[in-house]
């Protein structure tokens, strides 16, 4: 399958995100979010995605959608025939239509976030914010290297998991171990942190002047084409809504 994102701009990829995304918060209807998602899954095979690994990079939606979902059947607003009742605790029809709208809006707002954003590379980012949307050199810097330290974390994750090993700490409960590397984890990132700061610093990454860049970056037509196609998918999917009779301004 081609890979249809391998060359767009990644200033196109975040805007085409925003267009993507942002109209679905207009209303929290189930009907929307499916066709938006549907979209997103039958574009899947043609986005250089590894469907296979896509579950374990999409782990947080399947952990954030169940744990929505059941906080608005719980305490969503109650209306309609009512089938559970305990103090605060209202489960009615409005309740559960919610809580479906939200748990399918979940997967159609943060899937393309995954597959959109999860393979750009940092420095053509950094290119593209300072010469496409000319956003401060600082800013830009800054952004650069924090995202360079992000793809590291699974790095470090692996290798403190060898070194527990390494020294008989492995054998702890799942959720004790967890606990200490993330603790680990953050410790290793803050150091890291610092220190790339100061490094920064000696560079002169934080003086005011009037930076060039090595690489030139512009939009082509296939960038427009993404961010149109973003739009038209989001504006489609709220049309069906609306014809539909689906359509819940901010859940109203």
């Amino acid at each position: 399958m081609p890979d249809l994102l391998a060359r767009t701009n990644p200033v196109a990829r975040i805007a085409g995100l925003a267009l993507l995304t942002t109209p679905l918060l207009l209303s929290i209807d189930v009907v929307s979010a499916a066709c938006c998602l549907g979209a997103i899954l039958i574009a899947l095979p043609f986005t250089g995605t590894e469907i296979r690994r896509l579950p374990i990079r999409a782990w947080p939606l399947f952990l954030a959608a169940p744990l929505s979902g059941i906080s608005m059947v719980l305490y969503g607003r109650p209306e309609g025939t009512e089938y559970l009742s305990y103090g605060w605790i209202h489960v009615t029809d409005n309740s559960i239509q919610l809580a479906l709208a939200i748990m399918v809006r979940i997967f159609a707002i943060g899937l393309p976030a995954i597959v959109m954003i999860g393979r750009t590379d940092p420095t053509d980012l950094g290119d593209s914010l300072a010469q496409i949307w000319h956003l401060p050199a600082k800013f830009v810097i800054g952004t650069v290297a924090g995202v360079r330290l992000a793809t590291l974390f699974r790095r470090d994750w692996q290798a403190m998991g060898r070194a527990r090993r390494s020294r008989g700490l492995a054998d702890d409960g799942r959720i004790a171990r967890g606990v200490t590397m993330l603790f680990g984890l953050l410790v290793l990132a803050l150091r890291r942190g610092a220190k790339l700061a100061t490094a920064m610093e000696a560079r002169a990454f934080g003086a005011e002047i009037t930076r060039t860049w090595a690489r030139p970056t512009r939009l082509h037509p296939r960038d427009w084409v993404l961010m149109g196609g973003c739009l038209a998918v989001s504006l489609l999917s709220l049309g069906v809504a609306v014809a539909t009779g689906d359509f819940r301004f901010l859940g109203v």
